[in-house]
């Protein structure tokens, strides 16, 4: 009968490597922390001057608005004004006494009678 024994593994040793090898095989295996890190900083770099431009460009776009509004507003102004000076030459006596000759046919009373009314 065969009987089946286990022998624990041997432990074969590593060739011997030089301390050059060494620091070169520790280098690969290790991430390369500045690269990484700066990468990180460019991300982030662009990402405040993507913010600021965005900024920049609605500040621009208020201006443009503010602007429109300020146009608009000034002409109203001039309108309103143009308007108070149609208004004031319209109700003048003049105007309207030559209104009431030439376009209704009145003409002005020769005297005035006044009635008084018993207290």
């Amino acid at each position: 009968m065969a009987v089946a024994v286990r022998t624990a593994p041997v432990a074969v040793p590593a060739p011997a490597r030089s301390p050059e090898q060494r620091a070169r095989e520790r280098r690969r295996a290790e991430p390369r922390r500045g690269v990484v890190g700066g990468v990180l900083w460019i991300v982030a770099l662009a990402a405040l001057l993507g913010g600021v431009v965005a900024l920049n460009v609605a500040v621009l776009d208020l201006n443009v608005r503010l602007d429109q509004a300020s146009r608009e507003r000034s002409e109203l102004r001039a309108s309103t004004a143009d308007l108070q000076s149609q208004l004031s030459r319209a109700g003048t006596t003049a105007r309207i006494d030559a209104a009431a000759r030439y376009r209704l046919g009145l003409v002005p009373a020769e005297e005035s009678t006044y009635v008084q009314l018993g207290k």
